[in-house]
């Protein structure tokens, strides 16, 4: 190794800062068995509940740096099950979802915030029906006690149906949804 010129110092001093400063942030896909739920109130008793059973997820994320990080989630609409069965074609219909011209629910992340320990606000675009709007996910990312390679997540949003073109509430059926993701990154 060359010692002129001060090389071995500028090389300890790039080895350092190497070591202190994250390259780039971990990268994070949902596991199969996370959830992302929407629940809706009808008639201010019983609750409207669908699960997206197609998603593809993204998470960059390092928690000393979480500003840094993104989310992506792209939810497949026609893989939605319902708590009530009997719903499906009304709410894939072109009055709500209208999953014949519209496949797919996307979500960007614009900034991640830290709050608290573990406690994130993750900002970002939602687009349902093509039209996309700012939403706000309070969101809990804890390392597994199980697996440290893991984190468990719970995050949850409320959006209004109508702000995405949807039917207005009639009938008792609520206008506010809360949308959940509850599971891991891995």
């Amino acid at each position: 190794m060359n010692l002129r010129h001060g090389t071995l110092a500028k090389y300890i001093g790039g080895l350092a800062l190497c070591c202190v400063l994250p390259l780039h942030a971990a990268e994070w896909t949902l596991t199969p068995n996370s959830q992302v739920t929407f629940g809706i109130k009808s008639v201010g008793l019983s609750i409207v509940e669908g699960r997206f059973n197609k998603v593809q997820s993204n998470l960059k994320f390092d928690p000393e740096v979480p500003h840094k990080g993104s989310a992506h989630l792209l939810l497949d609409v026609e893989s939605i099950s319902f708590s009530n069965p009997s719903l499906k074609g009304l709410i894939l219909g072109s009055e709500y979802f209208d999953a014949a011209e519209f496949k797919q629910v996307k979500f960007v992340s614009k900034q991640i915030e830290p709050v608290a320990y573990a406690k994130y606000m993750i900002r970002g675009d939602l687009t349902i029906r093509g039209i996309t709007k700012p939403v706000i996910f309070d969101t809990t990312l804890t390392p597994s006690p199980q697996n440290p390679k893991v984190l468990d997540v719970q995050s949850l949003a409320t959006i209004k149906r109508s702000d995405f073109g949807m039917r207005k509430a009639l009938g008792g059926v609520g206008e506010q949804v809360l949308i959940q993701l509850k599971g891991q990154w891995r």
